[in-house]
């Protein structure tokens, strides 16, 4: 295992990527906010069959935390981060501080229509979408990366990003990489850690209900329907439910009932103090 470089400052990000280049290496992307865990580690893994190099950045974005969210109790672990990186085959870290990453005066912010605009994660959190856009937009243009790693588990970050990179035309192509799960089921998060021992137990009802409802509509059965019973599942399990929707997979629009397209059941709630997100893949019966 080597250790990865650490680059602090925009400058040695690009100094060492410009190093690759000139030896002819694709390089790949994956931004983090560390306390990374195995879900990320497959991140990487994906990025490094999809390039010859590899960064990393770890950077707790304080610009996608809302007033009573938990930026100041995020975990922070970059010691362990970097080293499970070097294991990885990670070959570069970049780990920029607020000051680097966000200047004295800086006062410029993507505005966001579209899948950001979609009623699901923007109607709890507002402000959100406009701060994982800026930095998104910032790392890949610091780094210039040819393809760039996000997780399906935001699902509506990765449309937002996939339409950001596509109406600003940014050189990149944004892969979006599978959810990893525990064995039981739970989308693997670096909040899981937040949860009780009673509330871990009782949160893979989540997916169960997610992977319930999908296969119920690809049986055929009404969309309001599956999604009334599933509300009702998900709150008899004790969390409070922000939302469960079936929406486009392309668009996040609402579906209409002939649809063909792919669909995306899409949910997020509170198990005590721990908000959890996640999605399915989901089809609509085709009539013969």
């Amino acid at each position: 295992m080597n250790a990865p470089i650490i680059a602090r400052t925009v400058a040695e990000l690009r100094q060492t990527v410009a190093t690759w280049r000139r030896a002819g290496a694709r390089v790949a992307l994956v931004p983090t906010m560390g306390a990374l865990h195995p879900g990320h580690v497959s991140l990487v893994d994906l990025a490094r069959a999809s390039a010859g190099r590899v960064v990393t950045s770890i950077f707790v974005n304080p610009t996608q935390f809302g007033p009573n969210e938990d930026y100041s109790k995020y975990p922070r672990t970059f010691d362990a981060d970097v080293e499970r990186l070097g294991k990885a085959g990670c070959e570069l870290v970049f780990a920029p501080s607020p000051d680097v990453m966000y200047g004295h005066g800086f006062a410029t912010t993507i505005s966001l229509e579209g899948p950001a605009k979609a009623g699901l994660e923007d109607a709890f959190r507002p402000s959100h979408f406009a701060g994982v856009a800026t930095v998104v937009a910032k790392l890949l243009i610091q780094c210039g990366p040819d393809v760039a790693i996000f997780g399906e588990k935001d699902f509506q970050q990765l449309a937002v990003i996939r339409r950001m990179v596509r109406d600003l035309d940014i050189p990149v192509e944004i892969i979006g990489a599978p959810t990893l799960r525990e064995a039981d089921g739970l989308a693997m998060s670096s909040r899981n850690v937040y949860l009780s021992a009673a509330e871990r137990a009782a949160a893979p009802v989540l997916h169960g209900v997610l992977r319930d409802c999908a296969a119920r509509i690809a049986q055929g059965e009404t969309f309001e329907g599956v999604l009334a019973e599933g509300r009702v599942q998900i709150e008899r399990a004790g969390f409070a439910l922000d939302y469960l929707e079936l929406r486009d997979a392309a668009t996040l629009a609402a579906p209409r009932l002939d649809t063909t397209a792919a669909l995306r059941l899409l949910a997020a709630a509170r198990m005590g103090a721990t908000r959890l997100i996640d999605n399915v893949h989901a089809q609509k019966a085709q009539e013969s």
